[in-house]
């Protein structure tokens, strides 16, 4: 490594200044080692079973071709680029290995030129109609949660898709926070996902992260090697989805923000011009851009918890139809305004593994997505639960307010739900919603003299929480939860 030191006598406006030798000394620093960015050539073919493939969005991270009418390209790059990859078309089977999706190249910047071609397979079947599901934090820090996520979750997906007609597509995302600082257990996830039989595209989470890097293009250097770029767009059928890296590292262990880099945003800028405006569009990543958690804690939300940035997200967003796929919370939560509708996920891991429920409640399990078209609906899958299994109803005793009410948790709840209660079969109406904890959580998680696995774990606020006071001779409660769709849920309780 080459070494500089500072001259021990030098001028400055005019006078001479003497440093004294010891500080000379200690003045003498390693100069950096300095890459020169040169030009490189990126180019290739993408193409099914020999015949190329006109129109498919190439990109080096910074700048987008499209292929020629014969599926050649060639994109001016230089040496820092990572990867060359490219936006999968709709029509074609997602490619993978293992059961991660491969749609991209390290780039070999030894010489001026980086031949890569892209091998694509036509689908047997219209994927206009598919499924995709949402996996938020695995955030596995023992083989003991791997173990946890093969036995419980891994089977639990497989029967949900075997429970689908046998030509349905199904996709999965890997919502960020994949495992929990120990970078060996990246293997134990792969093996998780290669199980299931799904294709995952993966988001880069805060605990994905390398935590000694020096700054926040450093961060994602081992989940680079794992999974390929941090974001980057595919499509399927009429929907275009976009993967974002909303973790912004400062520079010191397990500090970051949430926020998008310039970088990103004109990316996506590009990404978006190959996508007719009206269209829908799923974008993914791990921070929420924004939740209703400093409204229901009556403060204001953490640098942490949301995306600083949003507003120029949802700026470049606002020509489409959009729904954003976050975790990171460990509740579920779900707002909706204009053109956009955030799904922030409930998690895999509930409250990390500690239990079968997340803080708010919401049991552990993950997001199911039908598409029809442009179409999306969707439902809360509890793992190891049936699909009907939509709230949890608890009798008198359990509310904070009032011990005479009945509480329902209705987890994945949003404003086009309709709550209601009946009592000894006569209907009573809608139930009081208010921003509570949810008795259950309270019970496993309230206080650290609980023996829980994790001492930090709490019960957390959300909006989903439902009351209501039954009469003093009311022997059965019933309470009805129906869904956006049309869908209806019911529990029913005896009560003395």
């Amino acid at each position: 490594m080459e070494r500089r030191s500072f001259l021990k006598n030098f001028s400055l406006a005019g006078a001479l200044l003497t440093v004294p030798p010891a500080l000379a000394e200690a003045a003498t620093f390693a100069a950096p080692v300095k890459k020169d960015i040169g030009n490189i050539t990126l180019k290739g073919k993408v193409q099914s079973k020999g015949t190329g493939i006109a129109g498919i969005a190439v990109t080096d991270g910074n700048n987008i071709t499209l292929t020629d009418k014969n599926g050649n390209y060639e994109l001016l790059s230089n040496n820092t680029a990572e990867f060359v990859y490219i936006s999968m078309p709709s029509g074609y089977q997602f490619t993978n290995d293992k059961g991660i999706a491969k749609f991209y190249v390290p780039v070999n910047a030894s010489s001026n030129i980086f031949k890569a071609d892209f091998e694509l397979e036509k689908l047997a079947v219209d994927d206009k109609q598919h499924c995709f599901v949402v996996w938020a934090d695995t955030q596995m820090i023992s083989e003991k949660d791997v173990e946890l996520l093969k036995s419980q979750s891994v089977p639990d997906l497989q029967q949900l898709v075997a429970a689908y007609p046998k030509q349905t597509l199904f996709h999965g995302i890997g919502c960020g926070d994949l495992v929990w600082d120990k970078f060996e257990l990246f293997e134990g996830y792969k093996q998780a996902i290669d199980s299931t039989g799904v294709t995952f595209f993966n988001v880069i989470g805060n605990h994905d992260m390398d935590l000694d890097a020096r700054t926040d293009e450093l961060s994602a250097k081992t989940f680079k090697k794992q999974f390929g770029p941090t974001y980057y767009s595919f499509n399927r059928g009429d929907i275009h989805y976009v993967v974002l890296d909303d973790v912004f590292f400062i520079g010191t262990a397990k500090q970051y923000i949430g926020y998008i880099t310039e970088n990103q945003l004109q990316w996506l800028e590009q990404d978006l011009l190959q996508v007719k405006p009206g269209s829908t569009v799923v974008v993914s990543l791990h921070i929420p851009t924004n939740t209703g958690a400093a409204r229901r804690n009556k403060k204001d939300a953490e640098l942490g918890s949301v995306v600083a940035n949003r507003k120029q997200l949802y700026k470049i967003l606002s020509p489409y139809k959009v729904h954003i796929m976050s975790g990171h919370t460990h509740f579920n939560d779900t707002w909706e305004e204009n053109n956009i509708m955030e799904h922030n996920h409930g998690t895999v891991c509930g409250a990390w593994w500690t239990g079968p429920v997340c803080g708010d409640g919401t049991p552990n399990g993950y997001g199911v997505y039908e598409v029809n078209g442009s179409e999306i609906k969707w439902y809360y899958k509890s793992t190891g639960l049936p699909k009907t299994n939509q709230l949890r109803l608890y009798g008198k005793g359990k509310s904070k307010n009032n011990p005479d009410e009945i509480v329902a948790n209705v987890w994945n709840w949003d404003v086009k739900w309709k709550v209601e209660w009946f009592e000894d079969g006569v209907e009573k109406g809608g139930m009081e919603q208010r921003a509570a904890l949810d008795p259950l959580a309270v019970e496993l998680y309230a206080g650290p003299e609980l023996p829980k696995k994790h001492k930090f774990v709490e019960p957390t606020l959300a909006d989903h929480i439902f009351f209501a006071t039954p009469s003093a001779n009311a022997k059965q409660i019933e309470v009805r939860a129906t869904d956006r769709f049309g869908n209806i849920f019911s529990e029913k309780l005896s009560i003395a």
